[in-house]
Order: C-alpha cells, then structure tokens, then sequence
C-alpha cells in the first residue's frame, strides 16, 4: 500500500491511498468463490454456476462492495501509520478501480489541532464564601412551611393570598374570545398567576358575589390578538380559601425524613441540606468560571466536523426540550447558525481540556468516583442498590467517570489560577448573584510586558 499525504487547508489533511491490483482482485475473486457455492441460476445445480456465469452477473456489484470495504479498512491502516488523529469522519473517492491497474482512492478528513496551553495564573476566577446564617435558617423552614400549607375555606372577602375559584367569561368587542370563558377556575390573588387588572378587581369579593369590570391586557401579553385590549368579565365567585402553614411537630418532620429528635434534629438536617446545596452551587459557579476562562485565553483552530456534530447535539436538545414542554405540530426549524457559537465554545473547551488532561497524565480518581456516586444514591431509599447498579453498568459509570475527570481538571486549573475570594451570603450564593458583578476578563499584563521587552531588544 503506497500513502502520500496533502495539506489542503488548515486542519484538512487528503490521503491518496493506493492498493496493489493483486490484493484488490485477490479479494474480488474471493467474495465471487463464496457467492458461486449459494448462488442459484436456472439452467444450473445449485454450486455449479461457472465462475465466468458468476462474474458477469456479479462482478461489478462486488466490486464496488469490495471497494468499499477495502477503502475503509485501508484508511485505518494507513493514518495509524502515519500517526495520524482524524477528527471525523473521512470523505472517501474512488480514483481508479479498474481491473488490470492498482486500486486508487483518496480520503480527505480534518485532523485534532496541536493546542497549547497558556499560562493559566492569568485566569481570574472568583470563589464566593458564606455562611448559613439563623435567619438563613428560619427562612428555609418557612419556605418548607409553605410548602406543605393547606387550604381551608373563608367566609370574607377575599384579598391577596388568598386562593379564589370562579367562573369566568370575557368578551372583546362583544364576543367570548378564544381561552376567554372557564369554569371552577383556581388562582392565588397576587402571584401573578392572571392579569393584574383581574387580580385587583376579584380582590374584595366572597364566595357567592359575582360581578363584572373591564380589564385591559398588558402590551406584551403572550396571546397577540390581546395585546393592550381592554376587555368585559363577568365572574361568579364560588369559593375563597386562606392558607393554613402546618405546625413544626413531629409529623412535619417525618414529612422530611426526621423521625426523632425533634425541632433541633430537623434543624440540624435542614441546615445540612443547605449546607450541600451552598457547596454545590459553589463549586458550578467556579467550573463555570474555570471553563470561561479556557476559552478566552485559548487560540484552538476547530475541526468543522467536530463543530458540526456539537451543533447537532445542541439542536436536538433544543427540540426534546420543545417537546418536553408540550409543544404541539411541525417541529420549528432550528438554523445551526443558532447554535454556532455555542457549540464553537464547547468544542474548544473540550480540546484544552484533554490537552490538561493529557500533559499533566490526569487520571479519573476511583476514590471520588466512589465518593460521587454514594452522594448520588443517598436520595433514595435502598442506597447500596443504586451503588451497585451504577457499578454494574459500564455506560453509567463511564459518565461518572468522565464527571470525575472533569473536575480534577478544574482542580488544576483553580491551583493554578488567581482566585479572588468574595465575601457573600447563602442567598447570593445559590442565585449565583455573587460572581455578578463583574465579569471576568483573564489578566494580558504578562503578555503586554513581554511584548514591550522584545520591543526594546529588538530597538
């Protein structure tokens, strides 16, 4: 097998590959022995077709089979012998196959790009401290309070707060329109779940009143046709309910998975949830950071292939979420070009990344492979199974692994970097406010200063 090799652009490498005409049509000859002994031709015994018979019907179909084949398998052959890593897929084309002359075929591919690290003490990344305060405390409780309230039936007017079912009609001009009319209708007067005017107009009636008011829809109301229209609602109250906030007993607690000890035993696993959920939110803030920072202070040239497969994984995510969330008919067509620079991004990233990885020989840690998973299985009721399952399924533990991975390269690269500590709250923390206000830009100092130096020599 002869290879010569060809720069076209860039990344883009082409491979004229050519095969001795011994081995191409040794392998010809073959596939139509095996097909002699199965073919059946009227006029002959089963296994008894001439060869000649054989060849004319079939040849040139297994030909381009066997073309196929060898194309691919050569291909291999040929960038593991060159050291060669391809970045997709090849596109394969025949030069010559004729019987009697060499077998010639050429594979165009783009190539993985050389990536060189920068000096990454000029990432700037900001790793936000706070501590769970009381009222930090209080305030989480209150919320699991609310989340469990019930709803007991008033006999007064209603006001915010309150959950009022009703009947409704509305009209535009005259007619109901469309999404205008319902019946036993349940909404929370203040949270926005309708418009304000309706809000404030259902404000002030009891159970048993009905009335009518106009109400005008906001400019940027989702349906067009009532966008700023005012409208007629005649409504019928049937029932307003206030909430009722359970009590911290023990059966709240149990709620929660607390089956002894009492306020200061759920205090203590209210607060350690918090605790978790402030760490892990932490620690995304600073991955987050930590992957924006090889990106910008990283020049990668980026197979387009590998571009092209990141955009299709970003396009099909965006319609499972459509589809997740009910969305009807034709699914919307979704130009790459909407998930370009995103997906440039990520495969950026992931080529510095396993540059990190293999310049500084990281391997996947077992211990927190381990640790990563019983974190996982603690949320259920028989841990030890969902251990053993993760461990008994290779496609799982792989993405662990991967995870795991990843994490020792943000590891790394936080070692490396400067972190600039911002004193916050528990709030800000999990909203991700703490690391607002400002972003981050890497540090060219360095860079700039190097540049004057060689200025200076070079004068």
């Amino acid at each position: 097998m002869q290879i010569s090799i060809e720069t076209t652009s860039g990344l883009e490498r082409r491979l004229t590959i050519s095969v001795p005409s011994e081995t191409f049509e040794a392998q010809i000859s073959d596939r139509l022995g095996e097909a002699a002994g199965k073919v059946r031709l009227p006029g002959f015994r089963p296994g008894k077709v001439p060869m000649k018979e054989v060849r004319r019907r079939y040849g040139t179909a297994v030909r381009a089979e066997v073309a196929s084949e060898l194309m691919q398998s050569s291909f291999f052959e040929a960038v593991q012998q060159e050291d060669l890593s391809p970045a997709g897929q090849p596109s394969l084309e025949v030069v010559k196959m004729d019987p009697g002359i060499d077998f010639e075929f050429t594979a165009t591919f783009e190539v993985f790009p050389a990536v060189e690290l920068t000096d990454l003490s000029r990432a700037r990344i900001k790793q936000p401290e706070a501590e769970i305060t009381d009222q930090d405390l209080e305030a989480m409780i209150e919320q699991l309070r609310e989340q469990r309230k019930t709803w007991e039936a008033v006999d007064r007017a209603a006001h915010d707060g309150d959950q009022v079912t009703l009947d409704f009609e509305g009209r535009l001009d005259g007619e109901v329109f469309e999404g205008g009319a319902s019946e036993d209708t349940s909404f929370i007067l203040g949270a926005g779940q309708m418009i304000d005017d309706f809000d404030k107009n259902v404000s002030g009636m009891a159970a048993g009143e009905e009335g009518q008011f106009e109400a005008t829809f906001p400019d940027d109301y989702r349906a067009e046709a009532l966008k700023g229209k005012t409208v007629t609602f005649s409504v019928k109250v049937k029932k307003v309910e206030a909430s009722r906030l359970p009590e911290l007993d023990d059966e709240f607690f149990k709620g929660f998975g607390v089956e002894e000890g009492g306020i200061e035993a759920f205090r203590t696993d209210v607060r350690g949830n918090m605790q978790r959920e402030m760490d892990a939110a932490r620690r995304n803030q600073l991955k987050s950071q930590v992957m924006d920072q090889l990106s910008v202070l990283h020049e990668v040239a980026l197979p387009s292939a590998m571009v092209a497969r990141e955009t299709d994984v970003l396009r099909q995510q965006m319609l499972q979420q459509f589809q997740m969330y009910g969305a009807q008919g034709a699914q919307p067509e979704l130009p790459s070009e909407l998930f370009q620079e995103q997906a440039e991004r990520r495969v950026k990233v992931g080529l510095v990344v396993n540059e990190i990885v293999s310049s500084q020989g990281l391997q996947v840690d077992p211990e927190q492979v381990r640790e990563r998973i019983q974190t996982l299985a603690e949320g259920y009721a028989e841990p030890q199974q969902v251990v053993n399952w993760y461990y008994s399924n290779q496609e799982q533990l792989q993405q662990i692994e991967m995870a795991v991975l990843e994490e020792q390269v943000v590891d790394y690269v936080l070692e490396k970097a400067t972190v600039e500590r911002v004193a916050s709250t528990y709030q800000d923390v999990i909203s991700g406010k703490a690391i607002e206000s400002e972003e981050q830009t890497p540090d060219v100092s360095g860079e700039a200063e190097a540049d004057t130096q060689k200025s200076e020599q070079n004068s």
